[in-house]
This record gives structure tokens, sequence and C-alpha cells, in this order.
């Protein structure tokens, strides 16, 4: 297979299948003294990567990037803080590898069982986000795996300057060379290449929603999706109507720019009248809200508000911005057909005193993750006590929601005989 002249992807892919080799033996001691040693450069170098990141807004800004993109890439001091931490916290986690998930003692006295293994290489493709250099390389790395990063063009700078440190940092510390390796190109004519690497490459996982049509047309490797996250919150009949404000607001306004933001909200017709106007006092001068008849209705006139009637495009529409589409509803059944044709399987919720009205909604909405009175914006990988995450898949196979360390190992039969051989 042909490579472009400045990176050779199959020896860095042979490198990587080496490390995966002798990081699969390397101790917990070792990884949790690379994860920290990861996460101290992190902090040693903060005015380092600010600087290269600095680099990157600016070429984005006179790119024309806007919006939702530009605030996924910018990185603060405080952004730094929480990555390094959320490495921390990774180290501090259970070692799964060599995890027995299962031991039985057949009749003809075999002893079988199933331990946990690394997968071996992972790969990741990447935009706009800086933070995955650091999520997917601690993961990889505490289970187990080599990584090999690709980056987007935006955030070229950033990634490569976090990897650089990692990298350097986690083989100081013990971990095998080559245990972390980022593609230091943006040729596209690269990322089609990788998705071949049938060989090398054991888990790819595509981050961005620009990346995933591309990735399931042209991958042969196997590949872990993470799509497009439209969430929806049903405020239900029997809400309380200042905790409904509170995570609507929350899960829309914390960051907009972020996967499980809310895009949908759904209101039970009998509050529809007492909620609406107190979310829309709320949210006046900063998020539009795209509303049927019905909602349009009650907010129309609220000071500061900028109310819109919705599109039919507005729904099944993930806003990544200031922006929510709303629906009045008569019913619990209504509300569960609105999540049903528009939800994408991302993060789901329901506000609601029903005891009975919170488990069907459980029940019945067939999402990676599904809330009861609470803001979205906890579908995350370290709020989920992951430490991390490698991303938040919404597909159902191998695994689903916000994806850890268990999730990117895999296990192996062991069986234990006394010289049994079986009968013809």
């Amino acid at each position: 297979m042909t490579t472009t002249a400045s990176v050779d992807l199959q020896a860095i892919g042979r490198t990587a299948k080496d490390a995966a080799r002798r990081l699969a033996l390397t101790s917990t001691d070792v990884k949790n003294k690379a994860l920290l040693a990861m996460a101290d450069a992190l902090d040693a170098h903060q005015d380092e990567i600010l600087r290269a990141n600095q680099q990157d807004m600016q070429g984005a800004e006179d790119a024309g990037v806007t919006g939702y993109i530009l605030d996924r890439l910018l990185l603060t001091p405080e952004r730094l803080d929480q990555y390094a931490n959320d490495i921390r916290n990774v180290a501090t986690l259970p070692d799964p590898i060599g995890q027995g998930l299962d031991r039985k003692t057949m009749a003809n006295g075999l002893t079988i069982s199933k331990v946990r293994v690394p997968l071996g290489v992972v790969a990741c493709i990447y935009e706009a986000r800086p933070n995955v250099t650091a999520d997917i390389a601690s993961l990889c790395l505490k289970a187990g795996n080599a990584t090999i990063l690709r980056g987007g063009k935006e955030a070229f700078h950033s990634n490569s300057t976090i990897a650089r440190l990692i990298s350097r940092s986690a083989g100081e510390a013990g971990a095998p060379g080559g245990s972390i390796q980022f593609i230091e190109s943006t040729d596209r004519a690269l990322v089609q290449e990788l998705l071949g690497m049938v060989e090398y490459i054991d888990l790819l996982v595509p981050r961005g929603g620009g990346l995933i049509d591309f990735v399931l047309e042209h991958a042969k490797v196997p590949v872990l999706i993470g799509g497009v996250g439209v969430c929806h919150i049903y405020v239900d009949k029997s809400a309380d109507v200042e905790m409904a404000v509170d995570i609507a607001n929350n899960s829309k306004t914390r960051r907009h720019s972020i996967c499980n933001a809310l895009d949908t909200l759904i209101v039970h017709r009998d509050i529809a009248s007492d909620y609406l106007p107190a979310l829309g006092k709320r949210w006046a001068g900063e998020v539009e809200m795209r509303c049927d008849a019905a909602s349009l209705e009650i907010v129309s006139g609220i000071d500061g508000l900028q109310a819109t009637e919705a599109q039919p495009d507005d729904f099944g529409k993930e806003h990544l911005a200031l922006v929510a589409t709303v629906k009045v509803v008569d019913s619990l059944d209504e509300a569960l057909d609105v999540v049903y044709q528009y939800s994408t399987g991302h993060s789901d919720c329901i506000v609601t005193e029903d005891y009975s009205a919170a488990q069907r909604f459980v029940n019945e909405v067939d999402t990676a993750v599904v809330y009861v009175n609470a803001s979205t914006q906890f579908t995350d990988g370290a709020q989920f006590g992951l430490g991390a995450e490698i991303i938040d898949s919404t597909q159902k196979l191998h695994a689903r929601g916000p994806v850890g360390l268990e999730e990117i190992t895999t296990y192996k039969w062991v069986v234990l005989g006394t010289g049994q051989i079986r009968p013809a």
C-alpha cells in the first residue's frame, strides 16, 4: 500500500502493534506512573499548549470557522486542568486487564474461564477537539492498548503539542515506546489508508459528525461510531416547574456545542402555560426558541425572548447552537412518539414527579442514556466514573453510551485440563 512521503503509516502501524504486545504485559503500577506523568506534563507545559492553541484559533478564525467548532477548539487553563485531572482519575480506576469474567468446571473436569485482555491497537480520527488527544491516549494506555491519533487540521498545533508531551512523559515513566503516536499530517489521503490497515488496527474510532459517513463507507477495520446527538427533554404534566426550568437551561446553555446538549424540548399541554413562560424568561436574550404553534402562542410577548415558528427540519436537528426546538403535546404517548421519531439514540430525558411515567419513559425510550430528572449534560465518561471516554457511542455493538476502559478490552477463553481428549 502506498503512503504519503511525509508520513509512513505502515511504519506507525508496525510500531503500534509492537507496543501493544508489550503494553499487554505492562504492570498496572507502570501504567499508572505513566498516566500521572502525562497529567503532570499537561500542567507543567500549559503555556506551550495554550500558545499552540492560539495558533489554531487564529487559523480557524482566518478560515472563517465560527460557532460550535471554535468552542470545541478553544483551550483554557481551566480546561487543561480538567484534562489533567481526568487522566489522574483514569490512574485511580481498577485495571481491567487480567480480570476473570466467568469460570466454570465442566463434567469432564475441564476448567473454562474468560479473562479480560486488551484490544491491541486503537486508532482515532477526530476533528477540532484537543481533549480527545488526552482522553483516548490515557484510557487506551490504562487498558493496555497502543494508540494511533489523527487529529483535524483546525486543531493540528494543539493536538501535536499535547501528543508529543504525553507520549514523551509516558515513555520516560516506563511505558513502551510507540504506545502513543500522533500522525503529524492533515493529508486526507491518510484517513483512507488508516481505514484499510486491518493488519495493524484492531478498532478505529471516528470523533466528529462530518467523518461518520465517510468512515462507514470506506472502513475495512472494525469501527465504533458515535453519531449525531439529537437530545430531547420531555417535561411531563407532573413536573416540578422550577426543577424543569433548571434542567432544560443547564442541558442547553452549560455548553451548547457538545453532542449531549438539549435540542428539542417537549412539554405536556397541562403544564405548558406555567412552564414555558418561566423558561422563556430564563432564556430571554440568550436562547432562540423555535416553537410549534401552541408553544409560540404561549411565549410570544416575553420581553427579550427570540421566539420563532419552528420549521419541519428543526425537529430531529442537532443545533449545536443556542437554539432549541419546542413542541407541546397532549400526552406521554405523544411525547414518546416524538422521541421515537427523531432521537438519534444519544441522550433523552423526562422531568416528572410521576413514577409510572418515569418508568414508561425509561422502558420505552431506546437510547444510549435515559435520564429521569437530570441534565443531559452528564453524558460523559468522567461524569459516569469512567475517568474519561473514548466516545459516546450511539450504536449497540459492541458498546453503547460513554465508552471507558472495559469497552476497549476484549476477552479470551482459558481452558485448563488434566489430559482430557474429546471422544470420537
